[in-house]
C-alpha cells in the first residue's frame, strides 16, 4: 500500500472519519437511557427489561467480540468495520420499528453485535491509517466514544427528541441514518504497510495471555459502573425526590467524560506513564459511589463527576493500549479477547443489579453492589500495569 504518510488535510479527515466512528459505537447504546421510561411504558417493561435495554447491547459487546477477531483475520478490518457499521446502523433503527419487546431486545442484541465487531478493527486499522500518528488516533476515536455517550445519554431528551416530534420511535431512526452514512467514507483513507497475513493474525484472542484477563476485568469493571449507573440513574433520584432534574444529572454524567477525553488526547502518554493508574481510577469510582449514596440533594453531582471522569480514564486507558503496546497483526486478537471479558462483565453486573433492585425494591441495593465489587477491584487496580511506566523513570 502507500508508503508515503497522509498530508495535513489527509489526516484531518481520517481523524474526522475516526471521530465519527467513535461516536457511532456508543450513542446507539446509550441513547436509550433516556428513552428508556417512554419505551417501558409503551411496551411494558419491568426494571430488569428497561435494564436490559442499555446492558444487552453489552453482552453483544462481549460476545461479538470473539467472532470479530476472525472477521478481522479472514475479511481485513476495514471490510470487517464496514460490515459492522451498517449492521449496527440497520439494527439500531429496527429498533424504533420493534412492536412488542422481544424484538425490541433482539434488534438490540444485534445493534451490540454490530458495534462489537467495530471496536478491535479500530485498533487494527488505526495503525494503517494513522501512520506516524496512531497515539493521536486512537485518542481521537476515543473522544469520539465519550461524544457518542453525551449525544445518546447527554442530549436525548433536550435536543433530539424536540427535533424528532417527542417520539421514541422517530428518535431512534434518526440516530441510525449518519451511522449508515459513514461506511462509504471507510473506503477513502489509504492504508499504510502491508495487510497481515492470515497466519500473522491472531484469529482468535489468546486466553493465555494475562493482558486480556486483567485489561479485560477492569473495563468490565468501569462499564459495568458508568453504563449501570446510566441505566439506573432515573430511579436513583427519583428515590432522593430529584426526578426533575434528571436532565441536568444526566447531561453532567455524560459531558464529564466528553471533557476528559478532550484532556487525555493531548496527555495521553503521559497519564499512561502515571504509576497506579488504574488502582486511582478504582478508588475514585468508590468516593463518587459513596457520595452518591449518601447524598439526598443535588450534592450527588460531584459524586456522579468522580465515577464520571474515572470511567473516562479508565475506559480510555484500557482501549487505547492495543494500538499502543502491540503490532496491527496482533492488536485485533488482544483487543478482541479484552473486550470480550469486560463487556460480558458489563454484561452481567448491571442485570444482577437490577434483579437485586427488583427483589428488594430499593435502588440502595444495586449501589451497594456496584461498591462492593469496586472494593473487591482494587488489588486488581493495584497490580496491573499498562507496560508505559517506564517513561517516568
Amino acid at each position: 500500500m502507500s508508503a508515503n504518510p497522509p498530508g495535513i488535510l489527509a489526516r484531518a479527515a481520517i481523524l474526522l472519519l475516526l471521530w465519527l466512528t467513535g461516536a457511532a459505537m456508543r450513542a446507539p447504546i446509550l441513547v436509550a437511557a433516556p428513552l428508556g421510561p417512554r419505551i417501558a411504558d409503551a411496551l411494558s417493561l419491568n426494571q430488569t427489561g428497561l435494564g436490559a435495554l442499555t446492558t444487552l447491547p453489552v453482552l453483544a459487546l462481549g460476545l461479538g467480540a470473539i467472532p470479530a477477531a476472525w472477521l478481522i483475520a479472514r475479511f481485513g478490518a476495514r471490510n470487517a468495520l464496514i460490515m459492522a457499521v451498517l449492521l449496527t446502523g440497520a439494527a439500531s433503527a429496527a429498533r424504533g420499528a420493534a412492536p412488542d419487546a422481544m424484538l425490541l431486545l433482539i434488534a438490540t442484541a444485534a445493534t451490540g453485535l454490530g458495534i462489537a465487531i467495530m471496536q478491535p478493527a479500530l485498533p487494527a486499522l488505526v495503525s494503517r491509517w494513522c501512520p506516524g500518528f496512531v497515539a493521536l488516533g486512537a485518542t481521537v476515536y476515543l473522544n469520539g466514544m465519550m461524544m457518542g455517550e453525551f449525544i445518546g445519554a447527554g442530549l436525548t431528551l433536550p435536543a433530539l427528541l424536540p427535533a424528532v416530534g417527542g417520539g421514541w420511535r422517530a428518535a431512534l431512526f434518526a440516530l441510525s441514518i449518519p451511522i449508515v452514512l459513514l461506511a462509504p467514507f471507510m473506503l477513502i483513507p489509504r492504508l499504510h504497510g502491508e495487510r497481515p497475513t492470515l497466519d500473522q493474525v491472531g484469529r482468535w484472542p489468546d486466553w493465555r495471555d494475562t493482558r486480556v484477563w486483567r485489561f479485560g476485568g477492569l473495563l468490565g469493571l468501569t462499564a459495568s459502573t458508568f453504563f449501570g449507573l446510566n441505566a439506573y440513574m432515573g430511579a436513583v433520584l427519583a428515590s432522593k425526590h430529584l426526578s426533575a432534574h434528571i436532565d441536568l444529572v444526566l447531561a453532567i454524567f455524560n459531558a464529564v467524560q466528553l471533557f476528559a477525553s478532550l484532556f487525555l488526547m493531548a496527555t495521553i502518554r503521559r497519564v499512561l506513564a502515571t504509576p497506579r493508574l488504574l488502582f486511582a481510577t478504582v478508588t475514585l469510582h468508590i468516593g463518587g459511589l459513596a457520595v452518591v449514596m449518601v447524598s439526598a440533594s443535588l450534592w450527588l453531582i460531584g459524586g456522579v463527576i468522580a465515577i464520571s471522569f474515572a470511567s473516562a480514564v479508565q475506559l480510555i486507558t484500557l482501549t487505547s493500549l492495543p494500538s499502543l503496546i502491540l503490532t496491527p497483526a496482533r492488536a485485533g486478537a488482544v483487543a478482541a479477547g479484552m473486550f470480550a471479558v469486560g463487556y460480558v462483565l458489563a454484561f452481567v453486573v448491571p442485570l444482577i443489579a437490577g434483579s437485586l433492585v427488583d427483589a428488594s425494591g430499593s435502588i440502595t441495593s444495586a449501589l451497594y453492589f456496584l461498591l462492593g465489587l469496586n472494593v473487591l477491584c482494587l488489588p486488581l487496580g493495584w497490580s496491573t500495569i499498562t507496560g508505559l511506566e517506564i517513561q517516568r523513570r
